[in-house]
């Protein structure tokens, strides 16, 4: 045989072992998901009570009890959870053509479809659903992170335009009932639409009470991200433009200009910091995180529960262990509604 053939093989050989490794590697996040996947299809935020991460090489003895946690009913769409799956195998997908990870997108959405309440808000846990996990959670985007899920199955777009065709019309009614359920839930105070608490009753959807320190309210955070929903939707009817405009104008009343929520230097604390809010006539502007449905006063609570309107009035734990206040509906504000409104011929 020639030896210059013999070189040539040896070479392609060893490329193609070396691919071979190479994709495992990057596939190695993929394949931890689908270990992580629940029976209900979709995926838990935790493993043993606690987040983890999936770019790690389980050992058997790991994967056996990965299993277990896996036959538990706890899937839900929490932090992220399930849509980030939903979308880190979309991309394998694409990658790589592994027919496993097809299965599992399919098997997630299907979930999210199963989990849509009939009048198509979506609880934070499914199939279990006990206490708040329930309710229908605006909450750090949960819902909106499973309808924009939803709604590129239908357009066939963001790497989820390879789906059974035979869930586009299902994930189509989907959106069409959660945009639905969002109308239904938009607060009215005082006679105007205002904008959304972070979660609602499943059977009244009234504003609702999840953890001790998330009382009922107009959430100054995921509104902007059930705005920039709507503003998504084609040829938007004027049951949304309304709904659109009324949010838009309840977060201009609300703004809160000339002030910063910071850490400052605090020795001796857990954290050796402290947050504070602090004037400074350059900050950008800000939000609450909750404001008083009625008053619009922005409000505070500790794990007790009691409702305080000073940051400084709750301890420190919850001082600086959640987002009070953030710059969350400046980008909306200022670019992405003034585009919408001029595409629409909605008046400002």
């Amino acid at each position: 045989m020639n030896p210059l053939k013999n070189i040539v093989r040896a070479a392609l050989g060893i490329s193609a072992c070396f691919c071979v490794a190479q994709a495992c590697a990057q596939d190695l996040q993929a394949d931890n998901m689908l270990l992580f996947q629940r029976a209900s299809g979709g995926w838990s935020k935790q493993y043993h009570g606690k987040a983890f991460s999936y770019n790690v090489q389980f050992s058997d003895s790991l994967k056996k009890d990965i299993a277990i946690e896996a036959s538990h009913d706890d899937a839900n769409i929490d932090n992220e959870s399930t849509k980030k799956e939903i979308r880190y195998l979309a991309h394998a997908y694409k990658t790589y053509h592994n027919p496993k990870y097809k299965e599992a997108i399919e098997r997630g959405i299907k979930f999210l479809l199963k989990s849509q309440y009939d009048n198509g808000g979506f609880p934070q846990y499914y199939p279990e659903k006990l206490l708040y996990r329930a309710e229908i959670t605006y909450n750090d985007n949960a819902m909106i992170n499973a309808l924009n899920v939803l709604q590129d199955v239908v357009r066939k777009q963001n790497d989820l335009d390879f789906i059974d065709p035979s869930l586009t019309a299902p994930c189509a009614k989907a959106v069409k009932k959660g945009v639905q359920c969002i109308l239904n839930t938009q607060i009215k105070a005082n006679g105007k639409l205002t904008a959304w608490c972070q979660q609602y009753d499943e059977k009244t959807l009234q504003p609702a009470k999840a953890r001790a320190y998330e009382l009922p309210s107009i959430s100054g955070s995921e509104t902007v991200g059930i705005i920039d929903f709507l503003m998504s939707q084609q040829d938007p009817s004027n049951e949304i433009k309304t709904a659109v405009t009324a949010a838009v104008n309840w977060l201009k009343e609300v703004e809160i200009k000339g002030y910063k929520f910071v850490a400052v230097p605090a020795p001796g604390t857990p954290f050796g910091t402290n947050r504070q809010l602090v004037a400074d006539s350059n900050a950008p502007t800000i939000w609450a995180r909750y404001y008083e449905i009625g008053t619009n006063k922005p409000f505070f609570c500790d794990r007790d529960g009691i409702k305080k309107y000073d940051v400084n009035d709750i301890g420190y734990e919850r001082r600086n262990g959640y987002a009070w206040y953030g710059s969350w509906a400046n980008g909306l504000i200022d670019k992405g509604y003034p585009a919408w409104a001029k595409k629409w011929g909605v008046k400002e």
